[in-house]
């Protein structure tokens, strides 16, 4: 067998370990039938995938979360139906998602399906004021064409000072009238830490969503965070478990399987091995995705120690390539008001995702000043950087892609 110059072998990262694959569990389950003219709710006939108990709200949810800020079929998306049909019956929104089309999307297939009372929807604010936050709250209603939602995040939360009496008052209001249910927040920037702690130490926050890959497995600072916020009763999600790399090289494409499990559900199993949290939010643009996440949650087999230990040489050796959204360090050592995190993120939307307009839609969207990539010297945030990534290079790339 051909050695990778990484030390790895396609063999060697994933192995087949037992039980029924996805193509025949849910082929079989299928029967040959088109998603869309499946029913459009749970199938108590077909397995459903697991559930746990988010937190202090005390709901089950299934430990696969449907993210939306995928492509959502706006008459009626066949994706939502099939994963509903597995008991993946979370949506996970957001106001901004698909360039604000997702809760139309998400209003269009309930109201179609008659689903609502068998979905739970969460959307989020971009506002984390009170009073911006509960407009949104009112328009994303409006969007998703419902009365309530079963949890509202504050979206991207960098701040924790948002999170204070006045808001507490307003979530306490609009807990009480009965449109959003639950509270809590996104966070995925280099403070994800400091704010897991912030939540453990506020009795309303219920939920956190917060950005867990298997490359932070071993942070210790992180574990602590966790930990203390799983004691505190918050309901955890995981999202961005997939560590994609920020990078043209497409580097996580030399780690396929040749066994049962590929890159992506290998590491959505590891996460869901962790008890400390509930679900992991996963972005599933096509029915194959989909069914292939579906399938791994319903297989009851643990990871092998031999697929812990590929995913920690998969982790090692594109260390280099992932950026973890410390602007903090790397920023300071720029003299411009650059964004390096988001625009890091973004080049991953262009190149690993294939999101080109998703991607150049959102650094667009950034400040002007921010936007002005190709006289900055970046050598300062290279030399800075604790993981080695070679910010010069993305930089680089991103000038390539994104700038005019």
């Amino acid at each position: 067998m051909t050695k990778k110059n990484d030390g790895i072998t396609r063999r060697q990262l994933f192995t087949s370990i037992g039980g029924v694959g996805a193509a025949t569990l849910l082929g079989s389950a299928l029967g040959g039938r088109r998603a869309e003219a499946a029913p459009t709710k749970k199938d108590e006939t077909l397995p459903q995938v697991p559930r746990r108990v988010l937190g202090k709200t005390g709901k089950k949810i299934p430990i696969l979360v449907f993210g939306g800020a995928v492509s959502l079929d706006p008459r009626f998306d066949p994706k939502l139906a099939e994963a509903l049909r597995f008991g993946v019956n979370y949506i996970d929104a957001a106001d901004c998602y698909g360039g604000g089309t997702c809760e139309p999307a998400v209003a269009k297939f309930h109201t179609r399906a008659k689903v609502r009372d068998d979905i739970w929807i969460t959307s989020k604010s971009d506002k984390h004021d009170p009073a911006g936050f509960e407009q949104t709250l009112e328009t994303s209603l409006r969007k998703l064409e419902t009365n309530r939602v079963e949890l509202y995040y504050l979206h991207a939360l960098r701040d924790p000072d948002y999170l204070n009496k006045d808001l507490e008052k307003t979530v306490a209001r609009l807990k009480k009238s009965g449109k959003m249910l639950h509270f809590g927040f996104s966070c995925h920037h280099g403070n994800v830490a400091e704010l897991l702690h912030k939540a453990a130490e506020t009795p309303w926050v219920e939920s956190v969503m917060f950005r867990y890959n298997f490359r932070q497995y071993g942070n210790s600072e992180l574990n602590k965070a966790i930990d203390a916020a799983a004691k505190a009763g918050v309901g955890l999600i995981a999202m961005k478990t997939q560590g994609s790399e920020a990078s043209f090289r497409d580097a996580w494409r030399k780690f396929q399987k040749d066994g049962k499990w590929n890159k992506h559900q290998a590491v959505l199993k590891a996460v869901w091995e962790d008890k400390r949290i509930t679900a992991a939010v996963s972005h599933m643009d096509t029915l194959d995705k989909l069914r292939q996440n579906i399938a791994a949650a319903l297989d009851k087999d643990k990871l092998s120690q031999a697929e812990h230990e590929a995913l920690d040489r998969y982790a090692a050796a594109t260390r280099t390539y992932a950026c973890d959204g410390c602007d903090h360090i790397c920023g300071a050592r720029v003299d411009a008001p650059v964004q390096i995190g988001d625009t890091m993120r973004y080049v991953m939307y262009h190149d690993v995702y294939g999101e080109t307009d998703k991607a150049k839609s959102l650094f667009r969207a950034l400040p002007q000043a921010a936007q002005k990539l190709s006289r900055v010297d970046f050598s300062g945030a290279r030399a800075a950087c604790p993981n080695g990534v070679d910010v010069v290079a993305h930089m680089r790339r991103a000038s390539e892609l994104f700038e005019a």
